[in-house]
């Protein structure tokens, strides 16, 4: 279960402040997705709750973990094994292979290796041809796969995804969608997309509109 109370956001320029988020509260037990349109701040509340940004004010609750109670190092451990993030611009080590990064991120995440869960999402991802490529050579809807399976091999129990349909075409939009949501209901995960693609919103009953 994801809990935020009170949660305000500001950022800061040199002449003012914009708050994206004024004390709002969510609570989602399951699937949700988070509508809005671009520049609503749906990314800052998606990195608010991996705890990559911290609020100017409120809590927010991982089940019983409230993020802002951790340590630096405490946080880094509970993300690492509890949060898998799909981010929109995606982070690889681009001069390793699509598998050499799926393995480092197994390895971050200090959990048992599956070496057969990697192998099932790859080729779920259609991934199976390129993955001894380096991330440099593959093609951006490649990428963008890469960083779902990524953002799932270690079997988070919080999905935070955004945008993760974005680059894709509408056959491998619906795969994406079905996967994220198989390993969500697989590993008794909260899956929260983010996103303006309005082929995803028929996938969920709970919406959000920011």
């Amino acid at each position: 279960m994801i809990r935020t109370t009170s949660l305000r956001f500001a950022y800061q320029n040199t002449k003012t402040h914009t708050f994206y988020f004024p004390d709002i509260d969510l609570s989602f037990e399951q699937n949700a997705l988070i509508l809005g349109n671009s520049g609503i701040g749906k990314t800052t509340l998606l990195h608010l709750i991996a705890g990559l940004l911290i609020p100017k004010k409120g809590n927010i609750f991982i089940g019983n973990t409230c993020v802002q109670e951790l340590t630096r190092n405490q946080l880094n451990n509970f993300r690492g094994k509890q949060i898998g993030i799909i981010f929109q611009r995606t982070y690889f080590i681009k001069s390793l292979t699509l598998l050499e990064n799926l393995k480092i991120r197994e390895k971050l995440s200090k959990k048992t290796t599956d070496q057969q869960r990697r192998i099932r999402l790859i080729e779920q991802l259609e991934l199976t041809e390129v993955r001894n490529k380096k991330v440099y050579e593959l093609s951006e809807g490649q990428r963008q796969r890469l960083s779902i399976a990524l953002g799932i091999i270690h079997k988070p129990k919080v999905i935070l995804a955004d945008e993760p349909t974005s680059n894709l075409d509408d056959k491998n939009c619906e795969k994406v969608i079905s996967l994220l949501k198989k390993e969500a209901r697989i590993c008794k995960s909260n899956l929260v997309i983010i996103t303006h693609d309005q082929r995803v919103k028929p996938h969920f009953d709970k919406h959000i509109i920011l």
